[in-house]
């Protein structure tokens, strides 16, 4: 079954609204583990808006599932952080330093050479890589070529979509994952997916691996409470045969 890996940026939006330690970032990760997720994703910034660098090596501490780290490798200190903790995967997105949230996927074509570069070193370090893409076979046939074990589809105009046409909003994405399955890569996704729209993205996209979501689901756990939610979203991951 696809993994749910939970993104813990708004809890720590939330802590630091205040200033102080309250919710723990790592006390909600370990509670999230504990509720049987099967990962834990952050997206430090360099100006430290939500989750801090310090989150990142107490989570490596203390985590028996994998750590995602997620963030633009242009930033020298976001290197410098997943070569010190050495996550399970870390996702590669072409993030500006006060961009509010990630928008795009990866110019695969034009960033080959940078992305070759880099994408080598994390490996060397026995990190495995993803890079953020977006549903364009041609991006995703160049991300082979990078030496990337998996893509992240970015599902943002799927999820803007879904109620007016899912059969549209799906349609690039499975072209998309057919051709990553083609070319032996691996297949994550994430951004906007939610208990609405998941269970469909999920049935429909071949040998999809993991899922990465944050915002909806913290913001249901308001309503259905936290180990709840969690289990709500694995329950979406279990594949459908009605794709209609």
């Amino acid at each position: 079954m696809t993994k749910l890996s939970v993104n813990v940026n708004k809890i720590a939006t939330l802590r630091n609204s205040r200033g102080h330690d309250v919710p723990n970032v790592l006390k909600v990760s370990l509670d999230i583990q504990r509720f049987g997720a099967d990962g834990i994703t952050v997206h430090p910034r360099p100006d430290e808006r939500h989750i801090r660098y310090n989150d990142v090596r107490d989570l490596k501490k203390h985590l028996d599932i994998e750590l995602n780290v997620e963030g633009n490798p242009k930033e020298e200190k976001f290197v410098q952080l997943v070569l010190e903790t050495l996550p399970a995967q870390v996702t590669l997105v072409p993030d500006s330093s006060g961009q509010l949230t990630s928008d795009h996927g990866w110019n695969t074509i034009a960033e080959q050479d940078y992305l070759k570069n880099i994408i080598s070193l994390f490996k060397s370090k026995g990190i495995r890589t993803s890079i953020f893409v977006d549903p364009d076979p041609e991006m995703v046939i160049a991300s082979k070529s990078t030496g990337t074990d998996r893509i992240e589809l970015y599902t943002e105009s799927y999820a803007k979509h879904f109620l007016s046409n899912k059969n549209a909003a799906i349609f690039s994405f499975v072209k998309a994952a057919e051709v990553a399955n083609e070319l032996g890569l691996g297949i994550n996704a994430g951004h906007d997916l939610s208990l609405e729209n998941l269970n469909y993205f999920s049935s429909c996209i071949p040998q999809l691996l993991e899922v990465s979501i944050g915002h909806a689901l913290i913001a249901d756990a308001l309503y259905y409470g936290l180990e709840n939610i969690v289990q709500l979203y694995k329950r979406c991951l279990i594949k459908s045969e009605n794709h209609s």
